[in-house]
C-alpha cells in the first residue's frame, strides 16, 4: 500500500489503491457486469453479510452487540443532494479493516470470514453472500464518488472512506451513531433515476426480495392536505424454500407462485426439494397449468431463478433444467455453486450438472405422479404444455423413453378428445399386432377418415392421431417404445401374410396398368396396389425414405429444402372403380380416359386425406367431362 500522507486515527490520509486500480476499476465499471442495476444487489448483499457477521460474533458476547438488535438495512434517497445511501447496523469496520477491505481489489472481508468459520460448527455459521470482494466497486458504474462511513462492532469511533475510483482514496475519522456502515453514492447525472421510489422498490423485489433482514425506506404518504413519513419494508423476506414443508400452507405456496410467475391461477403441482449430500441445495418448483405469457410469445428461454443465500443471481437460469422443461417455474438456492467474478453467470462445473439431473428427475417424477393420481389435471396440463414435453423426445436422448411415457395422443378407437398414453396403447393391443402405429395431420376428423386407416379399422387395430404441429418433427426421433417399433400408418400397412400373398399375385396382373399410370402421372413417385384400403379406391402415402410432407412444406416456407417429395399413389384392386379401369386398360391401352381416371384417383386421394388440390380447376374440368360422358 502506497501512503501519500501519514496521520493519527482522527486525521485524514490519502492512499493509493493496489493492483493497478485504474485498469481494474475500468474493467469492473464497464465490462464486468452486464447490467448496471446489479450494484444495488451487491451493496444490499454486503449489508446483509455485515449483519450476519455481527449476529454471529455477538453469540459469545451479547454485550458486544449492545441494545441494538433490530437488525435491518436502510435505503435513503436524497434527491436534493443526489445521493443514494445503503446503511446497515452490522459488524462495521475499523480503520485498518476499511483500508484492507476497500483499498484492495478482490480483498473480501467475507472471504476471510468464511476461512475463519471453517473450524466452527456448520449449524452456527451464518450464510454469507460475498465471495470475490469486487461487488462494492460496482457502485462506480452509477456514482462519480462513493463514501463509506463505518463503525466497528465494539468500537467507540467511526472511520470514513471516500474515493472517485480514479486510483486513490482518503481515510479520516468520522461520526456515526452506533455500529454498522453507511455506503453513500453520489450519483452521476445520468443515473438519478435510481433515486425514484418506484425504481428502488422494483430493484429490491428483483434482486433482494428474499434477504433475511428487512430492507426499509422512509416513504411519505399523503392523506388530504396532511402528510406523514413512515418506514416501508421493501422486501417480502418470504424465502419459503428455506422453510420446512410441514410449516408451509397451500395458500402460502400459491401466493409465492403468484409472486414469481405472474400467473394468477394456482399451480398444477408443487415440488419442495431439500437436497443433501455431495451437493446441497434447496428448490421450490411449480408445474403450471398453462403457458406463461413469455412462452406464448415464442420466448425460448426459461428455467427457475437461481439464488445464492437468498440473493438473485440469474433469472431465468437455463442451466438448471433442460430446455424442454423451460415451462417449470420456481427458485433454486445453492451456496456452493461457482460463479464468475461478477456473480451473474455460472461457471462450467460438475455441480451444475448434478443439480440439473436431480431437478429433472424430480420434475419428471412429479409429472408421472400427476398423470397417475389426477389424470384430468395432467391432461389439462398436457394440452397446454405438451409441445414442450414432446420437444424432450428430440433433445433429451438419455430420458427419451421416460419422456415418451408422459405423452398423450388422440386415437382411432377413442372418442374425439379422448387421450391415450403409449403404455395404455400397448396394454390394449393383441396378437398379431406387434407395433405402435400413428398418423400425422392437421385435423382429427380428417385423419380418422383417411383411407390409409381402413385396414387398421377392419382389424380393430388402434392408430394414434397426431395433430400437434410438433408431431412430424418429434416422432422420427422416437423409433420404439418398450421394445415395440413405432410406425407411420401412411407408410406401413398392417403385416398380414395372407394379404401379402394376394397382393403379390394381383400386382403381377396389374403391372401393365400400373406402369402406364406411372408414366402418365409424372408428379408421383410410384403407383402400386395396396391392401390397406377396404372401402376407398385410392390413397396417397409417403415413401419410406421420404420426410413427412408437413415438415417438407414448412422447410420450404423458410427457404430450406425443395417442398414436398413426390408421393406414392396406392390403388385398391378390390374396388369397382379400379377394376373397371383395369378392364378398360386391357380392352384399349391407348384410351385417353386411362390417364384422365388416373389423375382423378390421385386428386380424390388428396381430398380424402384432407389436403388441398394443387389445381382445383383441372379437377373440376375432369369431373365435369366424365359426368357428361356418363350422362
Amino acid at each position: 500500500m502506497e501512503q501519500n500522507a501519514q496521520s493519527d486515527q482522527s486525521s485524514s490520509e490519502t492512499l493509493s489503491f493496489k493492483s493497478e486500480l485504474r485498469q481494474v476499476l475500468h474493467l469492473i465499471t464497464h465490462s464486468l457486469y452486464s447490467h448496471k442495476e446489479v450494484f444495488f444487489r451487491e451493496l444490499l448483499s454486503n449489508a446483509s453479510d455485515a449483519i450476519d457477521k455481527a449476529r454471529f460474533n455477538s453469540l459469545d458476547n451479547e454485550a458486544l452487540a449492545g441494545d441494538d438488535r433490530d437488525w435491518k438495512i436502510r435505503v435513503t434517497a436524497d434527491k436534493t443532494a443526489g445521493t443514494l445511501t445503503i446503511s446497515d447496523n452490522g459488524i462495521g469496520m475499523t480503520r485498518s479493516e476499511i483500508v484492507e477491505n476497500l483499498g484492495t481489489i478482490a480483498k473480501s472481508g467475507t472471504r476471510a470470514f468464511i476461512d475463519q468459520l471453517k473450524t466452527v460448527e456448520a449449524a452456527q455459521r451464518p450464510e454469507l453472500i460475498g465471495q470475490f470482494g469486487v461487488g462494492f466497486y460496482s457502485a462506480f458504474m452509477v456514482a462519480d464518488r462513493v463514501r463509506a462511513v463505518s463503525r466497528a462492532l465494539g468500537a467507540s469511533e467511526a472511520v470514513a472512506w471516500e474515493s472517485d475510483g480514479q486510483g486513490e482514496f482518503t481515510i479520516q475519522g468520522a461520526e456515526r451513531e452506533g455500529r454498522g456502515t453507511d455506503v453513500i453514492l453520489y450519483l452521476k447525472e445520468t443515473e438519478k433515476d435510481f433515486l425514484d421510489t418506484w425504481r428502488i422498490r422494483n430493484l429490491v423485489k428483483q434482486f433482494s426480495d428474499f434477504i433475511e433482514h428487512p430492507i426499509v425506506m422512509a416513504v411519505e404518504t399523503k392523506n388530504g392536505e396532511s402528510a406523514k413519513t413512515e418506514d416501508e419494508t421493501l422486501n417480502s423476506r418470504m424465502a419459503l424454500w428455506l422453510r420446512s414443508k410441514q410449516d408451509i400452507t397451500q395458500n402460502e405456496y400459491e401466493s409465492f407462485y403468484h409472486q414469481i410467475s405472474s400467473d394468477f391461477d394456482s399451480p398444477a403441482k408443487v415440488l419442495h426439494i431439500h437436497a443433501e449430500g455431495s451437493i446441497s441445495f434447496k428448490a421450490l418448483l411449480f408445474l403450471p397449468k398453462r403457458k406463461s405469457w413469455d412462452l406464448q410469445l415464442g420466448e425460448t428461454k426459461g428455467g427457475p431463478r437461481l439464488y445464492i443465500n437468498r440473493v438473485l443471481i440469474q433469472d431465468p437460469c437455463e442451466a438448471l433444467l433442460p430446455q424442454w422443461l423451460r415451462f417449470v417455474k420456481g427458485v433454486v438456492d445453492c451456496p456452493d455453486l461457482p460463479l464468475n467474478v461478477s456473480r451473474e453467470t455460472l461457471q462450467q462445473n460438475p455441480l451444475v450438472d448434478k443439480i440439473q439431473k436431480n431437478l429433472t428427475k424430480q420434475v419428471m417424477k412429479a409429472l408421472e405422479e400427476l398423470k397417475t393420481d389426477d389424470r384430468a389435471a395432467f391432461e389439462a396440463l398436457f394440452r397446454e404444455l405438451g409441445q414442450f414435453i414432446k420437444e424432450g423426445i428430440a433433445r433429451d436422448y438419455e430420458r427419451r423413453e421416460a419422456i415418451a411415457d408422459l405423452l398423450l395422443f388422440e386415437h382411432v378407437n377413442g372418442e374425439p378428445g379422448h387421450l391415450i398414453a403409449l403404455g395404455e396403447y400397448l396394454d390394449a393391443i393383441k396378437e398379431p399386432q406387434n407395433e405402435i402405429y400413428h398418423l400425422c395431420g392437421e385435423d382429427r376428423a380428417a385423419l380418422a377418415a383417411n383411407p390409409c386407416l381402413e385396414a387398421f379399422r377392419h382389424l380393430n387395430w388402434d392408430v394414434l392421431l397426431l395433430t400437434d404441429p410438433m408431431d412430424p418433427f418429434v416422432m422420427p426421433s422416437l423409433t420404439e417404445f418398450k421394445g415395440k417399433a413405432l410406425k407411420a400408418a401412411d407408410r406401413h400397412a398392417p403385416e398380414m401374410p395372407e394379404a401379402r400373398r394376394q397382393l403379390e399375385e394381383a400386382t403381377q396382373a396389374y403391372r401393365p396398368l400400373l406402369d402406364c399410370l406411372k408414366s402418365k402421372l409424372t408428379t408421383l413417385r410410384d403407383v402400386r396396389l395396396s391392401t390397406r384400403m377396404k372401402e376407398s379406391a385410392a390413397c396417397l402415402v409417403a415413401a419410406e425414405d421420404a420426410m413427412d410432407p408437413r415438415v417438407e412444406q414448412l422447410m420450404a416456407r423458410i427457404g430450406q429444402g425443395h417442398g414436398a417429395s413426390p408421393r406414392v399413389l396406392e390403388l385398391n384392386p378390390e374396388h369397382p372403380t379400379v377394376k373397371a379401369l383395369f378392364n378398360r386398360y386391357q380392352a384399349s391401352p391407348d384410351d385417353p380416359i386411362i390417364e384422365q381416371y388416373g389423375h382423378f384417383l390421385a386428386d380424390q386421394a388428396l381430398i380424402a386425406e384432407g389436403s388441398r388440390l394443387p389445381n382445383p380447376a383441372a379437377f373440376l374440368a375432369r369431373v365435369n367431362e366424365m359426368a357428361a360422358k356418363l350422362i
